[in-house]
């Protein structure tokens, strides 16, 4: 299982696979969560819908219910052994009071308890103002990928008729 960090989504849409030109991606990732391959969280879907534009759109318009997963108790037993990582990671107190406010605390949560990947654009980095996924990830032994990993995983294939 795959769980998709916004990044995936924004990028996607402003470079790599803009609605205009490439909507088998768009399509692809339905057909992946109906076959229970890809998801993300509530976290990530209500950082999207904050704006106003095509991205936005297809979430409210195409994604179902069982597209982003909601936080739950199982999720939230996750919490403390991030936040000790957080805190005990020699990070500036406000990088590890902005992760933990933002979906990426969350995200990671659930890749935790669904033994699931996390799909990002994010590499990881020696900086201790900011907490970047992958460095939670390795921390937290969770895994995580890129996109184009993904996609390459999945055997994704946009190809003309």
């Amino acid at each position: 299982m795959y769980l998709l960090d916004s990044n995936v989504f924004i990028q996607a849409k402003n470079r790599h696979y803009d609605f205009d030109f490439c909507p088998a991606f768009w399509d692809w990732l339905l057909l992946e969560n109906e076959k229970r391959n890809v998801f993300s969280i509530d976290k990530v879907k209500d950082e999207i819908i904050t704006g106003d534009d095509e991205l936005t759109n297809w979430v409210k318009n195409n994604t179902s219910d069982q597209f982003f997963l909601p936080t739950n108790i199982q999720t939230t037993a996750e919490f403390p052994a991030i936040s000790n990582w957080t805190i005990g990671g020699g990070y500036e107190q406000s990088a590890t009071n902005e992760f933990m406010s933002v979906a990426d605390y969350y995200l990671i949560a659930q890749a935790k308890q669904r033994k699931a990947i996390v799909v990002t654009h994010e590499v990881p980095s020696n900086s201790l103002k900011k907490i970047k996924i992958p460095n939670a990830c390795i921390g937290l032994k969770v895994s995580f990928v890129t996109p184009f990993v993904m996609l390459k995983q999945l055997h994704a294939k946009f190809v003309l008729q």
